[in-house]
């Protein structure tokens, strides 16, 4: 089933992109009439018309006139036939003598075989080729679409260490110093945003409220926290390549560190990594935000390890 729908994506794909000015150039008539077969086949007899013809694993014989026939793991037969556009997927196309392609046969892991006075008058394309081309284009796209986030989230990171510098390295010391307190506050606070925001919502008089908690509030914590991750991973890589130096804001740090949350995250089985270090710095955020409301946030502006160093 998943290789049927494999060709038949291909199939549509070449279709979307070659069809559209054939069919419109095509001077065939359209009657309505569609003909499809699975694990069968179909014979149009000369003097018969059809819109549209569609066999899968079956041979198709044609000697009358449609307007697109489609075979897909399948074979065709033109014989005497006047046809639009023609689609074939791993199937072989025979076009035989008298008979006359309007539009293009487009192929893919298919041959066609022109015998006599055979015409294709669009010519042969084999959408495999437009296929990569087209996934090439789709690829650039995404590259260009990732480092824009990338570099958005770098830009982000900066501005945080340079606006909430002592905040940030606070939230750091959690993850440090107190990792299991910031795991559980960050699954308890994937559970319990959307719960609280779903019942505000349902209370009516609070569903502004709710509506700001599901969609502003639990969404900036959940950045933030992935900005914290980022920082304290580079923060972590550079007090061990540099251990000597003492930054006062996280600047570097917000690079390094977001960069490699960024790259890591690309990899399917890493990505799961950068979604734990993500639930890690959410949940700092959490604890510093419910300490600094209660008001037992320390006053050191870095860590444990980096206030000690300072001190001497």
């Amino acid at each position: 089933m998943k290789r049927f729908l494999g060709l038949f994506g291909a199939l549509l794909i070449g279709f979307v992109l070659f069809a559209p000015g054939v069919l419109a150039a095509e001077p065939l008539p359209h009657t309505g009439r569609v003909l499809v077969s699975t694990e069968g086949d179909i014979t149009l007899q000369a003097g018969e018309h059809a819109d549209v013809i569609v066999v899968v694993n079956g041979v198709a014989t044609i000697e009358g006139e449609v307007n697109t026939l489609v075979i897909v793991d399948g074979s065709a037969t033109l014989s005497g036939a006047r046809t639009g556009t023609v689609v074939a997927v791993r199937s072989p196309i025979e076009v035989g003598p008298d008979s006359v392609v309007l539009g293009e046969i487009l192929t893919f892991e298919s041959v066609v075989h022109q015998t006599g006075n055979a015409e294709v008058v669009g010519g042969v394309t084999d959408t495999a080729s437009a296929l990569v081309g087209l996934g090439a284009a789709i690829a650039s796209a995404v590259l260009l679409l990732w480092i824009g986030f990338g570099i958005a989230m770098i830009a982000a990171g900066l501005l945080l260490a340079g606006l909430a510098a002592r905040q940030v390295r606070t939230a750091e010391a959690v993850i440090s110093e107190e990792p299991i307190m910031a795991l559980a506050a960050g699954v308890l606070g994937l559970i319990a945003f959307p719960i609280v925001g779903i019942a505000l919502i349902a209370t009516l008089i609070g569903a502004p409220l709710g509506i700001a908690v599901l969609l502003e509030i639990w969404p900036l914590v959940a950045f933030a926290g992935y900005l914290v991750a980022g920082i304290w991973i580079g923060e972590w890589i550079l007090r061990r390549t540099s251990p000597e130096r003492i930054r006062e804001r996280p600047y570097l740090a917000s690079v390094v560190g977001l960069l490699i949350l960024g790259l890591i995250g690309l990899v399917p089985i890493l990505g799961l990594v950068s979604a734990i270090a993500s639930v890690f710095g959410f949940g700092a955020v959490i604890v510093v935000g419910l300490r600094t409301l209660r008001g037992h946030l320390p006053d050191a502006s870095v860590p444990g390890p980096m206030a000690a160093r300072l001190a001497s």
